[in-house]
């Protein structure tokens, strides 16, 4: 697999060696030797999938305390997946990455601890499916608004204004939300 570290060095971009022929494809999506020399040392605990039509924004999602990594990738249809950095004193703290993902495509996200992450959907339908760090703790579940202006993601326009669930069309701006002073945890190799 080829291992791309993104603006925000430790938000990496993985691409995945294809194995193709008439009958279809093959791949690895999971391998913790390959992961952890890649950097990605994480013990994975709780896997999650949801499927969503087009223009459906989820996000922007993270835990206050017990702060989950995430492994992400779109097993159909596509997905612009966003990563902003919220780790206090970051260098990079406010900053977004995104990144097209897709059935086609087959890369997948690795989103460390210390990061909102959500997606907008592109293609009609898509199934989007994550690996956790951590459990979900619905009491420590907090979020950014997806179009804070002081972020300033350039999401793709889908031709509508995404469609939010309750919950996410209430998220308040970065300034406004409690962020964790989080440990130092694992970096990706050569990330600042």
């Amino acid at each position: 697999m080829k291992v791309t570290p993104l603006a925000i060095p430790d938000v990496l971009l993985i691409e995945p060696k294809v194995f193709g022929d008439h009958r279809g494809f093959f791949m690895e999506t999971w391998n913790q030797r390959a992961f952890t020399a890649a950097g990605i040392d994480r013990a994975w605990v709780q896997d999650n999938c949801s499927r969503s039509a087009r223009g459906v924004l989820r996000g922007l999602h993270y835990q206050i305390g017990r702060a989950q990594a995430k492994l992400v990738r779109c097993g159909l249809g596509e997905v612009f997946d966003v990563a902003v950095d919220i780790r206090r004193g970051s260098p990079t703290f406010g900053r977004w990455v995104g990144e097209r993902l897709s059935a086609d495509n087959k890369r997948a996200l690795f989103v460390p601890e210390g990061f909102a992450h959500g997606f907008l959907v592109l293609s009609e339908i898509a199934e989007f499916s994550y690996k956790c760090s951590d459990f979900y703790t619905p009491s420590d579940e907090r979020g950014v608004r997806w179009d804070d202006p002081g972020v300033a993601i350039a999401w793709p326009d889908v031709g509508e204004t995404p469609t939010l669930s309750a919950r996410d069309a209430v998220f308040a701006q970065l300034k406004d939300v409690p962020v964790a002073d989080l440990p130092a945890y694992r970096r990706a190799p050569g990330s600042a």
